[in-house]
């Protein structure tokens, strides 16, 4: 046996084997989806694969490989080929009739917006804490205290 090999005393465990194969499966479900949602895109425009070739420069036979489940396009080319179909990029992955419903994300926010809410931030968290503080002492000191911020404020 060679040096720093050891023997396993228990068997593998399958899990991990099983996991991998789920992964492996969904990958090429994923590839089947693209490549048969541009093959039906395709037929329904009457194009053939050389048509395709022809305006995206791309060869017939990467066409087929993706048509097929063989290759996943990048985001370029699927750019390219939904320029092809004359359809919008989003149309390769939705199938309904209009635009699909998109999710209510707030605007991005620039940097100068978040320092701002990270100082608002820190300004919330002291009063919560002062609030939390009054609300401790008894009604003498707390008088006493609001006299004393009067006189600081006139200043």
């Amino acid at each position: 046996m060679p040096i720093g090999y050891r023997q396993r005393s228990r068997p593998v465990s399958t899990l991990p084997t099983i996991i991998v194969d789920v992964v492996i499966t969904l990958c090429k479900n994923v590839r089947m989806v693209i490549g048969s949602r541009l093959k039906k895109l395709r037929e329904d425009k009457s194009l053939s694969q050389g048509d395709i070739e022809k305006r995206t420069g791309l060869l017939r036979c990467y066409i087929s490989r993706v048509e097929n489940g063989h290759t996943v396009p990048s985001l370029e080319t699927l750019e390219r080929l939904a320029a092809a179909l004359e359809i919008p990029l989003h149309q390769l992955f939705y199938e309904g009739d209009g635009e699909p419903v998109l999710p209510n994300l707030s605007r991005l926010q620039s940097a100068e917006e978040l320092v701002l809410d990270a100082e608002q931030e820190k300004e919330v968290r002291f009063f919560e804490k002062v609030k939390r503080l009054l609300a401790k002492i008894d009604e003498k000191d707390r008088q006493l205290l609001l006299y004393m911020a009067q006189k600081l404020a006139s200043r």
